[in-house]
């Protein structure tokens, strides 16, 4: 039975391509900060060795007392982990390269693959009211990959519009069935959003194309665009929406957040 006093869970979303330079970082940032926007209560879990979600948002490596190598391996609680950022209702459960040696140091525990499942189920990860946690996943298909997708109520794939794209897909998609059968019958495709979109080029265009061709409704119609403002944010360690808001980049964010809060689930 529920606990009725309880709020809500959050809704938990794996931003997940086993390739790299998809601009899956560059996702989870902006639209955590565009959920935020809109006021919902987002937490952003760097599940990526390199980091990149926490440099992004502001926090300096010195400052990342508690991680989420703690949270998954030493049994850190939430509140140790979880640190506020710049962005209003956006917080950040920041990496360090010592998350890289996880795979290995993970293999000998039983719950190896439900770790991470069980960190974001604590019951003091109610003091944050969240509506939504998004997890930065590593680009490749690991076992903090696999930990990410058990974790989550679904997963979002951002997809680099250029050449061979929808074929590192299949694999992706394949790993999530796998946790479906296995660990996760939940687990859902948020969808898939095309990244580094050039409207001039007539590949970003064919890659649209066949996107929406072979997975229909599952493609967000907002696309984001290759825009300098949103490549430039990071090394100013703030999301592009507060870089420049009037930029293509944050308004396509801004939409993309939208939308999801308006779809149905799949």
């Amino acid at each position: 039975m529920s606990d009725l006093s309880r709020p809500k869970a959050p809704k938990i979303i794996a931003v997940a391509n086993q390739k790299g330079g998809v601009g899956k970082t560059t996702t989870a940032i902006n639209l955590g900060a565009a959920l935020a926007a809109e006021g919902k209560a987002v937490l952003i879990v760097d599940l990526d060795p390199q980091g990149n979600a926490s440099t992004g948002l502001g926090v300096e490596p010195a400052d990342r007392k508690k991680t989420t190598y703690d949270l998954l391996l030493d049994d850190a609680p939430l509140r140790e982990v979880v640190l506020a950022t710049d962005v209003d209702n956006l917080l950040l459960a920041p990496s360090t390269t010592d998350l890289s040696s996880a795979d290995i140091e993970l293999v000998a525990n039983e719950r190896r693959s439900h770790l991470l499942h069980d960190a974001l189920r604590q019951p003091e990860i109610d003091r944050y009211s969240l509506d939504y946690v998004l997890i930065d996943c590593p680009p490749s298909l690991n076992l903090l990959t696999v930990n990410a997708m058990i974790a989550s109520d679904s997963v979002l794939v951002p997809l680099q519009s250029e050449f061979y794209a929808l074929e590192g897909l299949s694999q992706l998609m394949l790993t999530l069935r796998e946790v479906r059968e296995t660990a996760n019958p939940n687990l859902r495709i948020e969808g898939v959003v095309l990244t580094m979109f050039d409207s001039r080029n007539n590949l970003s265009q064919q890659v649209d194309d066949d996107a929406r061709e072979a997975l229909g409704d599952l493609v967000f119609q907002t696309r984001i665009p290759r825009n300098v403002r949103v490549s430039e944010a990071p090394s100013f360690a703030m999301p592009v929406l507060d870089y420049d808001p009037t930029s293509k980049g944050s308004i396509a964010y801004r939409d993309l957040a939208k939308e999801l809060l308006g779809r149905p689930a799949h």
